[in-house]
């Protein structure tokens, strides 16, 4: 149950800590108290973060390595930071659509990092919470998984199912009484949108971090932001097949 895990004090796993929504998040725990450790592939990124958290909030901060499509290694990474109350995976790329189409690698790349490794690390998590019976899980899709478009239905494919897996995994850890919440936004302000264009209510880091945050002390199954996704979307979903292929969107 969340309100006995989610809390000034608790500690908090960020895997991916170093991505933009990450990093807002990373410091939106730290204002309210949260103790955290950081996970990420880029050592030096991670230490320069952890140092400005520890100095701003005045929170607990350990930092670790983590690569995602190394799988062998999860069980062990996920033992060295067991210890946590919740897990935060924020971990995915966004490979230009093209280049993934053609090229096999990019493909493999795209497909395995956005869902095969969430999984293998949140099988880990899932099976250690809910042998204790408490513990959080949030993990980071996107609006795009919701229905794919000409233009991205690789990425998207891979983040629909990493929705399709955190609502089966969430239906398996309510009876232990851990949550597990999934957070659905646009395209948000990121290095990781930078130069695309024709992107729809483009947000800020900081709100989607905020709107998270909100979510998780609420203890929410899903979170859309900006919050008007959860409209945008539902209306997508009557659009019938024999139009929805006609868009070149």
């Amino acid at each position: 149950m969340i309100e006995k895990t989610f809390g000034k004090g608790c500690r908090v796993l960020v895997v991916g800590a170093t991505s933009g929504i990450a990093k807002e998040l990373c410091r939106e725990f730290a204002r309210h108290g949260f103790n955290l450790v950081l996970a990420a592939r880029d050592e030096e990124e991670l230490a320069i973060l952890g140092a400005d958290l520890k100095i701003r909030g005045n929170v607990e901060v350990r930092v670790v390595t983590f690569d995602a499509l190394d799988y062998d290694s999860h069980p062990a990474f996920w033992e060295s930071c067991s210890d946590v109350d919740g897990v935060v995976c924020c971990f995915g790329v966004l490979t230009d659509e093209a280049t993934a189409r053609r090229d096999p690698k990019a493909c493999r790349v795209l497909i395995e990092t956005n869902y095969n490794a969430n999984v293998s690390l949140l099988n880990e998590v899932a099976n250690s919470f809910e042998e204790r019976k408490r513990g959080f899980i949030c993990v980071l899709s996107t609006v795009a998984g919701e229905r794919a478009r000409r233009s991205n239905y690789l990425y998207g494919s891979a983040k629909g199912g990493l929705t399709a897996y955190t609502e089966g995994l969430r239906s398996r850890l309510f009876p232990a009484g851990v949550s597990v919440t999934t957070v659905k936004p646009g395209p948000v302000d990121t290095g990781m949108t930078f130069g695309m264009d024709k992107l729809p209510l483009l947000a800020p880091p900081e709100k989607v971090a905020s709107d998270i945050y909100r979510g998780l002390r609420r203890g929410a199954d899903v979170v859309w932001t900006p919050a008007p996704w959860r409209i945008i979307m539902g209306l997508l979903r009557f659009v019938p097949a024999s139009l929805w292929k006609r868009m070149d969107f």
